[in-house]
C-alpha cells in the first residue's frame, strides 16, 4: 500500500497546493578526446550591476511571516515569465541584468547540451560519450520496464557496473534540437483571403503539414533520425520549424533506490528545504551499436555556489498560460482547473484501492506517484487562481496591455476589442460548465477513465454510422480505434466507471434524466458491476469478435446501453465546444499579434514543451514564520531519517545509506534553490552557470511556485535542484560507482568498473 494512505483526510488539502510534467524525466554516457568541446567561458560587462541578492541572511525583525507579505498587485517586468526561446535569445537582456557578454556560439552549445526526454522531461548531454542526465521520476517508467525477473530495480536501485551491462530501454528516445527556422510568413500566407475559422483553421493545418514535411525531407528524414515540428509562439503570432535528432538507442546506466530519490515522499514533494536524489543516467548509442560521440554537452563544475550566483536553466517547460487574460483565468479557475482536480483525486482513490489489493503491481504504483504529483499541481494552481492578488495583479497588467493597444490608432481598430471577445466566450463556456466535469477524458488513450466506458464511444459512434452489413475496411478501421484503449484489470475498469458515474451525478443532479437513465435505478458502485458483468466491451479481442459477429448492440450489452443514456449530450457538447475553440483560437492568434507587436520579444511566449533559457539566481527565501537557505547537506537528509525513524517511512534510508563509510561528506551541498522560471516538462533540465557547466539538476518546484502557470513571481517561488557536488558525493562514496564519476569529471569512457578503479588508484 502507497505510504499516502496512512494521510489523514484532513490534511490533504493543506499539504497540496502541480506540471508534467510536467508535469507532467531520463540519462547516459562516456572516454574520449574532450578537446572538442570548446572554451565556453564569458565576458563580464564591466558596466552592468550585479544581480540584487540579501548580502545575508535576513534577521527575523525583516523576514516576512508569510508569503502574502511579499506580493504585491503591482505588475511586475517579468510577471509573463523568463522562458526564453533560442528563435529570440535575450542577449541585450542578459547583459544589462548580469553583465555576461553571450554570443551566438554560447546559446548554440547551450542548445545542443540539451534533450527533450521521450514526450514528457528534460535532460542533457554530460560527457562526450553520449552519457545523458536527468531525474530519477522522469526515468522511473524505463527502470520498471527492464528489470528483468526477481528483481525490484525501483526500490533496488540500478548500476551497469561494466558498459555491456548498460541496459536499452524499447522505445524510449531522446531528441536534440539542430535547426530552428522562422516560418511565419508560411504559414499566414496560406490564411490569405479566407474567412471563415474552419477554413482559416484547416489551411493553417495543412500548410504546418507541407512545412513539415518538406524540411524533414530536406533533411534525410527519419531514416536520418531526423523529424521536424511546427511551434506556435505567441498564441499562433509566430512559427518556427524545430529540427530535431532523435536518439533512438538509449540504455539505463544508473538509477538510485526510489527512498532515496524520492526522499520524503509525497509530504516533501513540492517544499523546501529538501534532501532528494532525484537523479538518473541514461546513454544514447549509435547506429552501430556503440556510445555515441557527442560533441557538445555539458562539464561537470568543479566548484560550488554562493547565493547570488547566476544560474540558467535549459530545458522543455510544458505549458504555462500567463498570456490568457483574466477572463479565461477565471473560467480556469471556476470550471477545469476544479474539474480536472477532481478527476485526478478519482483517479487516485481508484488506484489506490486496486494496489492494496496487487501490491506486486510496480506500474500501479508509479501510475499513482504521477497522478498524486498532479493533484498536488492542480491544487496549487488552483489556489493561486483564488488568491485575488495574483489575480488583480494579472488584471492590472492587462489594463496597461490594453491600454497600450488602444493608444495606438495602428493597433486599436484591429485589436482593440479582441479581450472582451474572449471574456464573452468565456461567458458561453461557463454555460457548459457541468458538461466539462462530466465528459472531461474520455477520448481513446485517457488512462484513467474506464476502458469500457471508452470502448462504449468507439463502438457507439461505429452502430450509429453503419448500416446493417458493414465493409471489412470498416471493421478494420474500428478494430484499430478499440485496439487504442488498452485493457484494464476489471475491477479497476469498475472502479474507474464508478467514479465516472458519481461524476455524472455531482455534475448534473440526482434527478436529471440522463443520471436516471444511466444508473437505471442503482448506485454508481452498483452499476458499474452491473455493467461490468454484463459487457463484452471490457475486452477488446471479445468486442471485435462480437462487432463481425452482428450481435454488439445496446439491448444485449450494458455497457453499450449505458453510452446510450448520455451519448447525445455528449455529442452535442463535443458539437459546441468545438465551434468555441475555432473562435477563440482565431482571438487568441490575433491577440498574439497585438502583444508582439505592443512588446516584441521581451515578453516570451507561453511555454509549449519546447526548448527554453531561463535565467535566475541562486536564492533562499522566506516561509512559515522563517527563512530557507540556499542550499540543504547531507546533514538534513540524515536528521530527517533520525527524526521520523520510529514512526514515518517516508523519511526512511536504504541501508547502504545507513552504513556509509567515513569519506562520505556530510557536509555536501545536497539540494538547491534558485529564481529560474520552471513549469512541468523542466524536470530533468541541466542547471547551469554562466560556463554552462553542471552545477545542479533541476527536479521539483517549492509549494509557493504552482501559481507559475499563471504568473512568474520570484519573491518566494523556487526552482528546487539537486545540487552538483552532491550527485559525485553519492556516486563516489555511497555508490563506488567509480566509472560514472570519471566520466562526469573527466569526459573518460571506461569500459569496467575495475578499469575506473585502477585509473582512480593510479592518479
Amino acid at each position: 500500500m502507497i505510504q499516502r494512505l496512512r494521510r489523514p483526510t484532513h490534511v490533504l488539502f493543506f499539504l497540496l497546493a502541480v506540471l508534467l510534467l510536467a508535469g507532467c524525466a531520463g540519462s547516459e554516457r562516456a572516454t574520449r578526446d574532450t578537446s572538442a568541446a570548446a572554451d565556453t567561458s564569458v565576458t563580464p560587462a564591466a558596466t552592468a550591476p550585479p544581480p540584487t541578492v540579501p548580502a545575508t541572511v535576513p534577521t527575523r525583525a525583516t523576514v516576512p511571516i508569510s508569503e502574502a507579505d511579499t506580493i504585491g498587485v503591482t505588475p511586475g517586468r517579468f510577471d509573463l515569465g523568463k522562458m526564453w526561446t533560442f528563435d529570440y535569445p535575450p542577449t541585450a537582456y542578459f547583459r544589462e541584468e548580469y553583465g555576461l557578454e553571450l554570443g551566438p556560439e554560447w546559446f548554440e552549445r547551450a542548445r545542443l547540451g540539451a534533450l527533450r526526454f521521450a514526450t514528457y522531461c528534460s535532460a542533457s548531454f554530460v560527457s562526450p560519450n553520449g552519457l545523458i542526465m536527468t531525474n530519477h521520476h522522469c526515468a522511473r517508467a524505463s527502470v520498471t520496464q527492464v528489470s528483468e525477473a526477481g528483481e525490484n530495480l525501483l526500490d533496488e536501485g540500478f548500476y551497469a557496473r561494466e558498459l555491456g551491462d548498460e541496459r536499452p530501454v524499447p522505445g524510449l528516445f531522446v531528441d536534440q534540437l539542430i535547426a530552428i527556422q522562422d516560418v511565419t510568413d508560411e504559414v499566414n500566407a496560406s490564411l490569405a483571403g479566407l474567412q471563415s475559422n474552419e477554413e482559416r483553421a484547416q489551411a493553417r493545418s495543412e500548410a504546418i503539414a507541407r512545412i513539415t514535411e518538406r524540411l524533414a525531407e530536406a533533411a534525410g528524414g527519419m531514416a536520418a533520425g531526423v523529424h521536424v515540428q511546427v511551434i506556435s509562439l505567441y498564441q499562433g503570432a509566430r512559427y518556427s520549424a524545430y529540427t530535431f535528432r532523435r536518439y533512438s538507442d538509449v540504455r539505463l546506466v544508473m538509477a538510485p533506490e526510489h527512498q532515496v530519490a524520492y526522499f520524503g515522499g509525497d509530504y516533501d514533494n513540492f517544499t523546501y528545504p529538501r534532501y532528494s536524489l532525484d537523479m538518473a543516467f541514461f546513454r544514447a548509442y549509435d547506429d552501430e551499436g556503440e556510445p555515441l560521440t557527442t560533441e557538445h554537452y555539458f562539464r561537470w563544475s568543479t566548484t560550488g555556489l554562493e547565493e547570488g550566483d547566476v544560474v540558467f536553466v535549459v530545458g522543455n517547460p510544458g505549458s504555462t498560460s500567463r498570456l490568457e487574460t483574466v477572463a479565461q483565468l477565471e473560467y480556469r479557475r471556476d470550471v477545469t482547473e476544479p474539474a480536472i482536480l477532481g478527476y485526478y483525486q478519482d483517479a487516485i482513490a481508484a488506484l489506490e484501492a486496486y494496489y492494496e489489493e496487487h501490491p506486486s503491481e510496480d506500474q500501479i504504483r508509479t501510475s499513482i506517484l504521477q497522478l498524486m504529483n498532479a493533484e498536488k499541481v492542480y491544487t496549487g494552481r488552483l489556489r493561486g487562481l483564488r488568491d485575488e492578488r495574483l489575480i488583480e495583479r494579472r488584471r492590472a497588467g492587462e489594463e496597461e496591455f490594453v491600454a497600450a493597444i488602444r493608444s495606438n490608432p495602428a493597433l486599436s481598430g484591429e485589436y482593440g476589442g479582441l479581450v472582451d471577445e474572449l471574456a464573452a466566450i468565456q461567458e458561453e463556456r461557463k454555460q457548459m460548465a457541468a458538461e466539462f466535469r462530466a465528459f472531461l477524458a474520455l477520448g481513446p488513450t485517457s488512462a484513467y477513465t474506464s476502458a469500457t466506458l471508452r470502448r462504449g464511444l468507439i463502438a457507439s459512434d461505429f452502430l450509429t454510422h453503419q448500416q446493417e452489413s458493414p465493409s471489412e475496411e470498416a471493421i478494420s478501421q474500428l478494430q484499430s480505434a478499440l485496439e487504442q484503449v488498452v485493457d484494464q484489470p476489471v475491477d479497476l475498469d469498475e472502479r474507474f466507471l464508478a467514479a465516472r458515474l458519481r461524476t455524472f451525478e455531482e455534475a448534473f443532479g440526482d434527478t436529471s434524466q440522463l443520471v436516471r437513465d444511466a444508473l437505471e435505478g442503482r448506485t454508481p458502485e452498483a452499476q458499474a458491476r452491473q455493467v461490468i458483468d454484463n459487457t463484452t466491451l471490457r475486452d477488446v479481442d471479445a468486442t471485435i469478435r462480437a462487432v463481425r459477429a452482428g450481435n454488439l448492440t445496446p439491448q444485449n450489452d450494458a455497457a453499450l446501453r449505458l453510452v446510450q443514456a448520455f451519448l447525445p449530450r455528449y455529442r452535442s457538447y463535443q458539437t459546441a465546444v468545438a465551434a468555441l475553440e475555432l473562435r477563440e483560437a482565431e482571438i487568441l492568434s490575433r491577440l498574439g499579434r497585438a502583444r508582439f507587436e505592443v512588446s516584441g520579444t521581451e515578453v516570451p511566449p507561453d511555454a509549449t514543451f519546447s526548448l527554453r533559457i531561463a535565467d535566475g539566481v541562486v536564492m533562499g527565501y522566506p516561509y512559515n514564520g522563517t527563512y530557507a537557505p540556499h542550499e540543504t547537506t547531507y546533514n538534513g537528509m540524515y536528521d530527517r531519517h533520525y527524526s521520523f525513524e520510529s514512526f514515518m517511512d517516508e523519511w526512511d534510508l536504504p541501508e547502504r545509506w545507513l552504513e556509509a563509510p567515513a569519506s562520505f561528506d556530510l557536509d555536501t551541498p545536497l539540494n538547491l534553490v534558485s529564481t529560474n522560471d520552471i513549469i512541468g516538462g523542466n524536470s530533468g533540465s541541466p542547471l547551469l552557470n554562466s560556463n554552462l557547466e553542471v552545477v545542479g539538476l533541476v527536479f521539483d518546484g517549492n509549494i509557493e511556485s504552482l501559481p507559475g502557470a499563471y504568473i512568474y513571481l520570484t519573491e518566494t517561488a523556487r526552482a528546487v535542484s539537486v545540487h552538483a557536488q552532491g550527485m559525485i558525493e553519492a556516486l563516489d562514496d555511497i555508490y563506488d560507482m567509480d566509472r560514472i564519476v570519471l566520466e562526469l569529471t573527466s569526459g573518460r569512457l571506461v569500459e569496467t568498473e575495475e578499469d575506473a578503479d585502477e585509473i582512480q588508484a593510479g592518479q
